[in-house]
């Protein structure tokens, strides 16, 4: 009886580790929009598209038109990636507001993450235009990123997009990247 009743315990001891606390929220409905997985789902529409891409490094600027796999689209689109807050330490870290066009996602003054922004303009309920801003700084290091998508209401494809980042490391001069793409 006494082996009986400790396999019991021991087993609710089992069940009830496994169960979730209260500070680990669990993600049942993602709380944000979800920025990765729309564009996982867009760029799937861009294979065998391709893009002029202008990029622009402290003002030295090189154009060239490329042909990008989806693997290039993810790296290509890696910030956007990096602005997705659907994770469970942000779960309540961003106040939203919606406008009878608009989704916007803005991060609390007394949280903690790295991206400030979220915007998404809807046209016929589907995101036409989506922007986010980043911001990551400590004593040594400080980049500021801007991102910008921009979606072709004929096709329901993304049409271009633009990045800005600026990069400041201690003791050297600021770096200015501006990456800009159109699909064609």
């Amino acid at each position: 009886m006494k082996m009986k009743r400790y396999y019991s315990f021991l087993l609710l001891g089992a069940v009830l580790s496994c169960a979730p606390t209260k500070e680990e929220p669990v993600l049942d409905k993602l709380p944000y929009f979800d920025l990765k997985g729309f564009i996982d789902l867009e760029i799937n529409e861009l294979e065998g598209d391709s893009v002029l891409k202008i990029s622009e490094i402290n003002g030295e600027e090189q154009t060239q038109d490329l042909q990008y796999t989806v693997k290039d689209w993810k790296e290509e689109f890696a910030s956007f990636y990096q602005a997705d807050i659907n994770v469970p330490s942000l779960v309540t870290a961003y106040d939203t507001r919606t406008t009878p066009d608009q989704l916007i996602h803005e991060l609390l003054p007394e949280a903690k993450g790295k991206v400030k922004e979220i915007t998404i303009r809807y046209v016929q309920n589907y995101p036409a235009w989506v922007m986010f801003r980043l911001k990551d700084e400590n004593m040594f290091y400080q980049s500021t990123t801007l991102g910008e998508l921009f979606m072709n209401q004929a096709t329901g494809k993304i049409d271009q997009y633009k990045l800005e980042t600026t990069q400041k490391v201690m003791f050297l001069s600021p770096t200015h990247i501006k990456i800009s793409g159109v699909i064609h």
